[in-house]
C-alpha cells in the first residue's frame, strides 16, 4: 500500500497529475477540492489510495488524511465507486459532505452530477454516525432550530441564484461565526457577507 506520494509536480489539471519521485512519474488522479490546494504548488505531497480493479489500478491523491477517509467511506456506499467519490469531492468540501450526510440533506448530496436520491439515502444510512464521529465534525449540528434556520437560509440563497456548494459554504461559516443565529433573515444577511 502507498501511504502518500512526496515530490515535483511535472504535470496538472482539474482531474489528475504526475508527481516525479526520484526519476519515477506516478499518475494520481485528484478531486478538484486536492486540485485546489496544490494548483500553485510546484511540489505536493498527497495521501494516496490505490484502487485495485480487473482491467486497472488506479492511484487516487488527496490534500489531507481526511479527505481520503471521507473517500474510503464514501466508496464503501453501495452505488458509489471512486470516480463518483470523487465527483462527490470535487463538486463539495469534505466538510460540506460531511455536514450534508450527517445532516440527512438529500437535495445537497443529491445535486452531485451521478448521485440519485436512493444513493443519496443510502450515503445517509450507512454514513451519518461513521462520519459523526471523525474529527471536525463536533458542533456541526447546533440545535434543531438552527438547522430549520438553516434549510430555510439555504433555500433563500438559492432562489436568489447562489449555487448550493457556495451557499452552503456561507451559511456554515455565518453560523460557525455565531451559532446563535434567531431568524432566517439574520443568517442570510450574515451569509451573504461571505459570499
Amino acid at each position: 500500500m502507498i501511504a502518500y506520494i512526496n515530490g515535483a509536480i511535472t504535470e496538472k489539471n482539474y482531474s489528475n497529475v504526475v508527481i516525479d519521485v526520484q526519476g519515477v512519474g506516478y499518475l494520481i488522479e485528484v478531486s478538484m477540492y486536492t486540485y485546489s490546494k496544490i494548483e500553485k504548488e510546484n511540489k505536493a505531497k498527497l495521501f494516496t489510495h490505490l484502487y485495485v480493479r480487473e482491467d486497472a489500478q488506479i492511484l487516487y491523491g488527496f490534500a489531507d488524511k481526511e479527505e481520503r477517509a471521507l473517500f474510503l467511506h464514501l466508496i464503501s456506499v453501495s452505488g458509489i465507486g471512486p470516480n463518483t467519490a470523487r465527483m462527490m469531492l470535487s463538486s463539495l468540501s469534505p466538510e460540506d459532505i460531511k455536514q450534508a450526510i450527517i445532516s440527512e440533506n438529500v437535495p445537497i448530496i443529491q445535486s452531485i452530477k451521478g448521485i440519485g436520491p436512493k444513493t443519496a439515502k443510502r450515503a445517509i444510512i450507512d454514513l451519518k454516525d461513521k462520519l459523526a464521529k471523525m474529527p471536525d465534525t463536533e458542533g456541526v449540528i447546533s440545535s434543531v432550530s438552527n438547522n430549520t434556520v438553516r434549510e430555510q437560509a439555504l433555500s433563500a440563497l438559492s432562489a436568489l441564484g447562489f449555487s448550493q456548494s457556495l451557499s452552503l459554504k456561507a451559511v456554515n461559516k455565518a453560523l460557525k461565526d455565531n451559532e446563535e443565529v434567531a431568524t432566517v433573515e439574520l443568517l442570510i444577511k450574515n451569509a451573504l457577507k461571505n459570499l
